[in-house]
């Protein structure tokens, strides 16, 4: 009776850990999502920014940009061929054969954009760092963020965190397979940058 009595307390204390554990994440989330809703737009030549940044994501073997990639690119050369921007900072993992800056780079370059409105950044191997490189290394205090909307509540959140002036341009021009896991992954991903900008 004493043991089931025991076991019956644990059970409900790790249920309550569970539940404030889930209560918590949503929470934090909510709070990075609400402060930077707002900070999302379509924009064009009327709203000038000096720079935008384009965040990595995966090249395939033989420099193919992945789909995400790409529209980010895409998003990105479209906002400079209109005006709204003057320069691009591609930020990704530059290591290995299919470095992430050296084919959008490329895949710029072939769009139109001179190779003197390119900065690369092959040492942005997160969202934090890139955003945090911006501003240290490039010394931005505003950019246009460029990346798909589910990525772009954390990163603005981050830059906003800086003292950076920032806003998001969408590059969600289709669906992407495999979108459910990667929301779920970018959950925990907002919680782990949340307490970078606390305790950073």
């Amino acid at each position: 009776m004493l043991r089931s009595k025991k076991l019956r307390i644990v059970l409900i204390s790790a249920l309550s850990l569970a539940v404030l554990g889930c209560i918590l994440l949503l929470t934090l989330n909510f709070i990075v999502i609400g402060r930077t809703a707002g900070d999302i737009d379509t924009f064009s030549a009327e709203n000038r920014y000096t720079t935008a940044i384009v965040l990595g994501a995966k090249v395939h073997k033989g420099g193919r940009l992945s789909d995400m990639l790409r529209d980010r690119m895409e998003t990105a050369i479209a906002l400079y061929h209109a005006g709204t921007v003057d320069t691009l900072l591609l930020s990704g993992d530059g290591r290995g054969e299919w470095s992430e800056v050296k084919y959008m780079k490329l895949y710029a370059m072939e769009k139109g954009v001179p190779e003197d409105a390119i900065l690369e950044d092959p040492e942005g191997f997160s969202t934090y760092e890139s955003i945090s490189r911006a501003k240290e290394l490039y010394h931005l205090d505003s950019l246009l963020i460029v990346t798909q909307k589910y990525h772009l509540y954390r990163a603005i959140y981050i830059a906003e965190d800086l003292d950076m002036y920032a806003k998001g341009a969408s590059a969600d021009l289709e669906t992407y397979a495999g979108q459910f896991y990667r929301d779920i992954r970018e959950i925990l991903a907002r919680i782990k940058d949340f307490g970078l900008c606390l305790f950073n």
